[in-house]
């Protein structure tokens, strides 16, 4: 979530600076113990310059979430788009399985409940992740699913995130196995 404050313009370095040690305190101690006041102090910045451009620690780690998302796009379609779809979702699942994407989704989620602004911001980052998954599980064609593609994309992502809420099972190389496995039984012959 980017805020644009009025007044004077945002310093790239602090903004840097202030994303990056939120970044490290959600690694350090979890996302519970993220405060304003810590970013402030690890960014080397006044509190009012973090509230001036991002209301919440959610907003602050939003925008850094969405940067690391944005580093993590669709794979180039191969000519075999089973691979792309391996690639994409080994990818996917080892960023949200490491520290601290794990961690923030899960923060961002839970503060998302009492905080329409960042749920509309954490909507808005999951529907971009929704639609590249989309774009690459069509390029094994538009028809011949069983199920709508969205729907797919919904047993896809659902299964990353109960995993990453319940901590039953890994989210990694076996969760994209077992998933291209569903993925395949969903295709029509």
């Amino acid at each position: 979530m980017n805020v644009k404050p009025p007044g004077r313009p945002r310093s790239d370095a602090a903004r840097r600076a202030i994303l990056d040690a939120a970044v490290a305190l959600c690694v350090d101690g979890g996302y519970a113990n993220v405060t304003m006041k810590a970013i402030a102090e690890a960014a080397g910045v006044g509190r009012q310059t973090v509230y001036r451009w991002w209301p919440t620690r959610g907003a602050v780690l939003s925008e850094a979430l969405a940067e690391v998302g944005a580093a993590h796009g669709t794979p180039p379609p191969s000519g075999d788009p089973v691979a792309d779809l391996r690639v994409f979702l080994d990818a996917t699942f080892r960023l949200a399985h490491k520290a601290p994407v794990a961690d923030i989704l899960l923060g961002l989620t839970s503060d998302a409940f009492a905080d329409e602004q960042l749920a509309a911001t954490l909507r808005g980052y999951i529907a971009g992740r929704r639609a590249l998954l989309a774009e690459v599980l069509e390029r094994q064609g538009v028809d011949g699913w069983k199920v709508p593609v969205p729907t797919v994309v919904d047993l896809v992502f659902g299964a990353m995130w109960y995993r990453l809420m319940n901590q039953h099972g890994p989210v990694g190389p076996k969760l994209t196995q077992e998933v291209l496995v569903v993925v395949a039984a969903l295709r029509q012959a």
